[in-house]
This record gives C-alpha cells, structure tokens and sequence, in this order.
C-alpha cells in the first residue's frame, strides 16, 4: 500500500458569492464499498463460504493436519484430506468456528463495523442484524478482537506525536487527567510525515494501568522504531526516551490549551474524534473492554486510503485468528458497555 495517498482534489460549492473552490483530499470522498456492492459480492450463503475459503486457502486447500493439498469435498461444507483423511470446516480453528448464525449475518457485521467514520453500538447491530443483544455484543467483540490482534504488531517511525490520555471518571466534580480516580489511561502514538508534518499516516494505541516509564518503555519498544523522532509534553514518565530515540519534549500550557500546541495538532485530532466516537456510539467504555475499542478504531484508521479492501483484509485476518469461545468473552460479560 502506498503510505502516500492523500493526493488533493477540489469540490465546487455553490454559495452566496458564487462558487468556492474548497480543497479536500480524495480520501474523503472515496467511493468505499457500497451496500449494493457488497450484497452482490457476499450476499449469499454460498459466496460468503467461497470467500472464507479463499481467504483461508488462497492457493488452494492444505490439510491442517499434514499439509496434504490433495482433497475431496464432503456434504455440509466439509473438506476431507486424501492421504491422513482428515475432515476439517472452512470455519474450524477461525473466529467463526462453532458459530450457529449463517455467515451471511457475520459478514454484514463486519461490512457495518467496517465501511462507517465511527463505530457501530451492539444495540444498532442488533437492529441491523435481526439477532438479539447478546449474539450482536458477542459477534461485535470477536470481531474487534481480530482487529486487536491484526493491529498488536504495527510499527511507526520517522515523526511520531505521543500522549497520554484518559476515558471514564468523574465527568465533573473528580480531578482532570493524570492521576484522576476511576479513570483508565492510555497512550496515542500517531506518525506523520517527516518532511510534510501536516500529513498524518498512522496510529497505535495501548490502554496502561498507570502513565509511568515502567509500562511506557517496552511498550515504545516494540512499538515505534527506535531512532524516531518522538513529540511528548515532557511528563517524566517520557524520560526514557532519550536512550534511543530522538526525543522533542514539548512543555505543554496543560488543559484545554494544550491542544493548540501545534506540535500535537494530529495526537489531539485522533483523540477528539475517538472520544467523539466513544461518546457517541458506546456513551462508555469500561477498562476490560477499552483495548478492543481502541483497536475497533486504529484499524479504521490505519486502512482508510482504501475503504474498498477493509472488509477483505479483515476477513484474511479472521480466518487467522483463533476461535474465541464465549467463556472468554465473560471476563469481561459483566462490563458490557457497548
């Protein structure tokens, strides 16, 4: 994928003056996969099952047990191996495996949670899909989980913006921001053009159980290049930064001022609008489910040079990830937030 697709387009508006040309980017206004587009593609139960298939396999079927490409195909889905004659299911060992919905229900999920600016409650996917609440919120975080676990490895470099930043609380009497009672802390790391700031590329997120140089370090570790220039407001937890990276403490006003710091124009951008997202669509987010959200959203935003091959790629995504039974799920069932 090209890291440099923001090229400008123009758009005519017509106003009271006349018409004004207003520059935008074409990742804007990307046409994306459409819902006809995508009932014409997945729209069956037949082609959803091709497309886990192809995903799964895309040079064709390997026995999960020898490796064997030689097979034959059974009733009800079922792939058997020609030489150790195992059975196995498109779906077996994936984050669709024992599931009693028809696939094309999952593929719709993932379609709604991919295609739109901001995320999509369990409660409007239980509306959209005809399940009840519990399937949709089931459904929901098994799928950001295959985005969490896509996302875990990502890498930045070059100009990278960091800060810390907090969610649930106190809304007005409790104290405002590091070391606040009842709030969960988490670190933004967005990477923007070395040579042209103003162009962000991507994002990484990480929920922390405390803002310290302790849970910071290996974190930076394996998660932004070392050599980098790092943007921080110079809290001391970002101290270690000056082993190993190029570290730019910016002294930051702290409160609202702190956003017009034009150093950090992009890390407060991205936390505008995830929190925007946040409050708009879940209203709150509890720590055991705040990983998977911050995922939800990064993987949105890291493949938004194009809209069409999210749902592509998160199927090649799921067919990878391991199947996640509903007891997992309910270390978190009674923090349900969304």
């Amino acid at each position: 994928m090209d890291r440099d697709c923001r090229t400008s387009c123009s758009i005519l508006v017509s106003g009271g003056e006349g018409i004004l040309r207003v520059a935008s980017y074409d990742i804007q206004f990307q046409k994306g996969l459409s819902l006809r587009e995508f009932n014409g593609t997945y729209g069956s139960e037949d082609q959803c099952a091709e497309a886990i298939c192809k995903a799964r396999w895309p040079d064709g079927f390997v026995c999960p047990e020898c490796g064997s490409t030689r097979h034959c195909r059974l009733g009800r889905g079922l792939f058997q191996c020609q030489d150790c004659r195992h059975q196995t299911s498109p779906t077996a060992g994936t984050i669709f495996q024992d599931t009693k919905l028809p696939l094309t229900v999952w593929f719709l999920a993932m379609h709604l949670l991919t295609q739109g600016k901001h995320s999509v409650s369990a409660l409007e996917l239980k509306r959209q899909l005809g399940v009840c609440y519990d399937t949709a919120w089931s459904m929901k975080q098994k799928i950001l989980q295959v985005m969490t676990e896509r996302e875990e490895g990502r890498v930045l470099s070059g100009r990278v913006e960091v800060d810390d930043a907090y969610v649930g609380g106190e809304q007005h009497e409790g104290k405002r921001g590091r070391g606040a009672a009842g709030k969960t802390p988490f670190v933004v790391a967005v990477e923007t053009d070395p040579e042209v700031p103003e162009r962000v590329l991507y994002l990484k997120m990480k929920t922390l159980e405390h803002v310290s140089s302790e849970e910071l370090e290996p974190w930076f570790r394996k998660s932004i290049i070392e050599g980098s220039l790092v943007l921080t407001d110079g809290w001391k937890a970002y101290n270690f930064l000056e082993d190993g990276w190029e570290h730019d403490a910016q002294k930051s006003p702290g409160g609202w001022k702190s956003a017009k710091v034009a150093a950090f124009r992009w890390v407060n951008t991205v936390l505008g609008n995830l929190k925007c997202n946040i409050k708009g669509v879940t209203r709150w987010v509890g720590r055991a489910h705040l990983d998977r959200y911050l995922a939800e959203f990064q993987y949105r935003f890291n493949r938004r040079f194009d809209m069409k091959s999210i749902l592509p790629r998160l199927l090649t995504t799921a067919v990878r990830t391991p199947a996640m039974p509903q007891a997992l799920l309910k270390l978190a069932w009674m923090d349900k937030t969304a």
